[in-house]
């Protein structure tokens, strides 16, 4: 079985060869085919730029792989600056071992996920190093606004309605079942979060603030926003969305999904007046079906600014404050 060496980041031949097997295979544009050090892109107005790094153990996992991951990441975090993601950079830092098939496996699965966000890697670079087989990403990208406004995290109002596109902690779930060597049929969710963003424009919906439901989970990203926004937020247990199979794992191992880790759910902030239409629009994609709203923001406490800005309506009729993360969650999840 034929394997990544050191040889193959020396610059020479053999790196050559690697490129021509499997990166440009896979990943040939125009753009990135000129085999130059830098990409010449065309842009007019304003764009929107970010830079995530994926190190997640495994790297092949249900429902995805790192390279998939890698393109999801950055273009959901364009996308919900309500940019239309245009362009990545791949850099790829392979350990010694790593299997060819592996590799373009993970390139390959990656390719179609540009496909389907609509962006191409228009500059990429690979390094080896010394390991056991391992591959650790880095994609950077940038969307195009065009005539829109940026959605900016300070943008929720009292009233707005807090809406989640589906059932969490699937990749959370996904990958620490994967460490355990637990068997069960959870998948990632891992996903590029375009035709969601799509539908929400189509329907013309007014999106306050919107982001993707990654670390920390559901908790910590809502207590940002409400954070930025300066407005506080009333969730509803009952309205949480996890599926049974996710459910019975967070009982039996004590874990708490708002907590949990996902790769493809929105959380939005919308006018109450335009929550079901924004509901309807979710729904009739396949990523939005089990989209739901989950509570409603509120103003800031006059008398106590430093009031909990979360609080969970509790299926018991009581309440309790949802903080953000603190420690260490689940370790390279993505």
């Amino acid at each position: 079985m034929k394997q990544v060496m050191m040889v193959h980041g020396s610059g020479g031949t053999q790196t050559a060869g690697l490129i021509s097997a499997i990166f440009a295979r896979h990943l040939s544009n125009p753009v990135l085919d000129r085999m130059e050090d830098a990409a010449v892109l065309k842009v007019g107005g304003s764009c929107v730029f970010s830079t995530d790094s994926f190190v997640v153990d495994p790297i092949r996992f249900p429902g995805g792989d790192i390279g998939k991951l890698a393109v999801c990441g950055t273009v959901n975090d364009l996308l919900c600056m309500g940019a239309t993601p245009r362009w990545l950079s791949a850099g790829f830092i392979l350990e010694e071992g790593l299997p060819f098939d592996i590799l373009d496996e993970i390139v390959c699965s990656m390719n179609a996920a540009c496909v389907e966000a609509g962006v191409i890697i228009a500059a990429a670079d690979t390094k080896v190093i010394e390991g056991n087989g391992g591959l650790f990403l880095n994609t950077t990208g940038i969307g195009m606004l065009g005539r829109r406004r940026p959605i900016r995290a300070d943008g929720g109002r009292p009233g707005d309605a807090v809406i989640v596109s589906g059932q969490l902690g699937d990749h959370h779930a996904c990958i620490l079942s994967h460490r355990l060597g637990i068997r069960n049929g959870i998948r990632s969710d891992c996903a590029v979060l375009l035709p969601l963003v799509d539908a929400l424009r189509s329907r013309r919906i007014t999106v306050h603030a919107m982001r993707d439901i990654t670390r920390g989970g559901l908790a910590t990203v809502l207590n940002e926003l409400c954070l930025s926004s300066r407005v506080r937020c009333r969730l509803e247990e009952v309205s949480i969305p996890v599926s049974s199979e996710v459910d019975a794992f967070c009982r039996i191992l004590g874990l708490d999904p708002l907590y949990m880790g996902n790769e493809g759910k929105l959380l939005l902030f919308v006018p109450d007046n335009q929550s079901a239409q924004a509901l309807r629009a979710l729904h009739a994609t396949e990523s939005g079906r089990h989209a739901v709203r989950v509570g409603t923001l509120l103003a800031p406490d006059p008398q106590n600014v430093n009031r909990t800005r979360v609080v969970l309506h509790t299926r018991l009729g009581g309440e309790r404050p949802v903080d953000s993360l603190s420690g260490e969650g689940l370790p390279r999840i993505c």
